[in-house]
């Protein structure tokens, strides 16, 4: 008899098991199905995705010359020290992080920055550590490469500045592009990234489009792991294009040079050609070293020399050429002259006006540095009387001021191809309320002041220097700008070319006057340097030159002493009747414009003539036939 135990249905279950088994099966069949039909081309494309990557090659970024073709600016080769987790996917980071900040010099916050990316980059993308490594640098990671296998050397262009501090303001520098800028539009509509340098400051930043060129991509494969296995394609970076510059590097040479033994070592020399508007030297001292900020500001030097530079009085970081706000002084007087005549105010037949020694208005008296009598404008400008101009400061009125400041467009900007310009401060009935809310309304001693150069008017040096320089050339106010001409390089199909905004000739306007008035007022700049003016101890025999003299006030009479004393100014053009070259210099709370200013602007002249004559005796040889 067989025993059947029917206490458990072994039937019933292995029946569920089976429908069971054909379910699961049925879910899998229509997941595939879905994977792989419906969704397929979704899946594969994210599969070569997370297979196939593009690392970015960067272009060589172009070179900015001098306008004879001089390098001030490019790029050399460096070592980095990176972390590349590749060769170890669990680099060592507390050893790391216990070596590093001494043998390598790097600062520990720094560091953790960079460690922190590990959690956000991929292992196929390396991090860098340290920026142009040392020698001996080279030589640690080297000799611990067992310990530390993720360390590692590698090579790539870094921009390269000019020594002391050279040019500072004008060629900016370079540095890697913030995540604040990635969120301006101009930066995320162009296609910049993470990691990207680009130009921050200067000329580097006003051109960066041309500079940096387009970067090449190396197309690899990479395993689950993100380990490169193999390069399928390389697209080459093309180099970017060289900057030719108006700049002569000798002219820059002797302003800074000039400025550097400044009795304050603060000041701003500029030379410009008056015709075209196009920038000789551009000088702004104190200065600063550009190549802190491609390499040494990683470091703990770097950052306390960066401090160092934000909390300096004298603002190395700060281009006094076009930032610069100041009282113009006695150089006020010639835009004044022009606009008297202008206006019919005075005349050429009938310029005479009392000097007194200065004039009484209400309970004030705002004296002159002398007693002229009763000058003519030639002689008002050739011995500066204030007195003079005083009296034509009334006569013209604020209306006839401020419509002096349009012409000149002196209460606008330039235009010069530099980041950051700022607009003069110029007399107004709006700019006396804001600077003085307790006595809003304006007055006539208000006029007075605004007359000579002082309290109401604040002036960047670039903008009296344009207007200035205009009255050399009949009127002509040209854009400043410091650039010649862009170069292509390593690709033949490009051409260089000029861009029309910045190119010579390019004219912010001009001022209205006849031959006679302009030829009246040069020939009083001509006086000041060439017969009895305040500036003759500069006169230069066989290069005439025209100019004026500028003494501005600081503080009260009294306390003009230290930091406080009177700016040096003089603003000039050479040969005075056909101007070549226009030169300003401004030396900061040094005293008289003829003892400083003048004789640093004399300096630059030399170099120029001297450089000219220099030429033109080696074309006058090279035309000589050889016998």
């Amino acid at each position: 008899m067989r025993f059947e135990d029917r206490t458990q249905n072994l039937s019933a279950r292995l029946g569920a098991i089976q429908i069971c088994a054909l379910a699961l099966l049925g879910i899998c069949v229509v997941r595939l199905y879905n994977l792989q039909i419906v969704h397929g081309d979704f899946y594969r494309e994210r599969a070569v995705n997370q297979r196939l990557h593009s690392l970015a090659i960067p272009a060589p970024r172009g070179a900015i010359l001098d306008r004879f073709g001089r390098v001030l600016v490019d790029s050399r080769p460096i070592y980095d020290v990176i972390l590349q987790r590749e060769t170890s996917r669990n680099p060592d980071l507390d050893g790391l992080s216990a070596h590093l900040p001494t043998v390598l010099e790097i600062d520990p916050d720094y560091l953790l920055e960079r460690f922190a990316e590990i959690k956000t980059n991929p292992a196929y993308k390396s991090i860098l550590i340290k920026e142009n490594a040392t020698v001996g640098d080279i030589a640690w990671v080297e000799a611990h490469s067992l310990e530390f296998p993720a360390l590692q050397i590698e090579q790539r262009p870094q921009r390269h500045y000019p020594k002391d501090g050279l040019l500072a303001h004008v060629l900016g520098y370079v540095g890697e592009i913030s995540s604040q800028q990635l969120e301006k539009p101009q930066y995320k509509d162009s296609g910049y990234k993470p990691g990207d340098v680009i130009g921050k400051k200067g000329l580097e930043a006003t051109y960066d489009e041309y500079l940096r060129g387009r970067e090449g991509h190396r197309t690899v494969i990479v395993d689950s792991r993100g380990r490169i296995r193999d390069v399928i394609g390389i697209i080459e970076p093309r180099p970017g294009q060289d900057l030719v510059t108006t700049l002569d590097l000798d002219l820059q040479q002797a302003a800074e040079e000039q400025l550097r033994n400044s009795p304050s070592q603060r000041g701003v020399i500029i030379a410009m050609d008056p015709n075209n508007g196009e920038i000789l030297a551009l000088a702004s001292y104190p200065t600063f070293d550009p190549n802190l900020f491609t390499g040494r500001i990683a470091t703990k030097e770097g950052r306390a020399e960066y401090a160092a530079l934000l909390r300096n009085p004298d603002t190395p970081l700060y281009n006094r050429a076009i930032q610069g706000r100041y009282p113009p002084g006695s150089t006020w007087k010639i835009p004044m002259a022009v606009a008297a005549l202008q206006q019919g105010v005075i005349t050429l037949d009938d310029s005479r006006l009392h000097c007194g020694g200065g004039i009484q208005i209400g309970n004030k008296f705002t004296r002159c540095m002398g007693n002229h009598g009763k000058p003519d404008l030639h002689t008002a400008i050739m011995k500066s009387c204030d007195g003079y101009f005083y009296r034509l400061g009334l006569k013209m009125g604020l209306p006839g001021i401020m419509r002096m400041v349009d012409e000149f467009k002196l209460n606008e900007p330039t235009g010069i191809d530099l980041p950051h310009e700022l607009v003069s401060w110029t007399p107004s009935p709006e700019f006396k309320a804001r600077f003085n809310p307790q006595a809003p309304e304006w007055t006539d001693i208000d006029t007075v002041y605004a007359s000579f150069g002082q309290v109401y008017d604040f002036v960047t040096p670039i903008s009296l220097l344009r207007a200035i320089a205009a009255v050399g050339v009949g009127g002509s106010l040209s854009t400043p700008h410091l650039l010649k001409e862009v170069r292509a390089r390593g690709n033949p199909e490009e051409e260089s070319y000029r861009p029309p905004r910045q190119y010579a000739g390019v004219e912010a306007g001009v001022v209205r006057m006849t031959k006679e008035q302009d030829g009246a007022v040069v020939k009083a700049m001509w006086s000041v340097v060439n017969e009895a003016g305040t500036a003759t101890g500069i006169r230069k025999d066989g290069f005439d030159i025209a100019g004026k003299t500028g003494t501005a006030q600081v503080v009260g009479l009294g306390k003009d002493v230290g930091r406080n004393k009177d700016h040096s100014w003089f603003v000039s053009y050479a040969p005075a009747f056909e101007p070549e070259i226009a030169v300003l210099a401004l030396i900061e709370n040094s005293g008289f414009g003829s003892r400083h200013a003048a004789p640093a602007a004399r300096a630059i002249y030399d170099v120029y003539f001297d450089k000219g004559r220099r030429l033109n005796e080696e074309q006058q040889i090279a035309q000589v036939p050889n016998r």
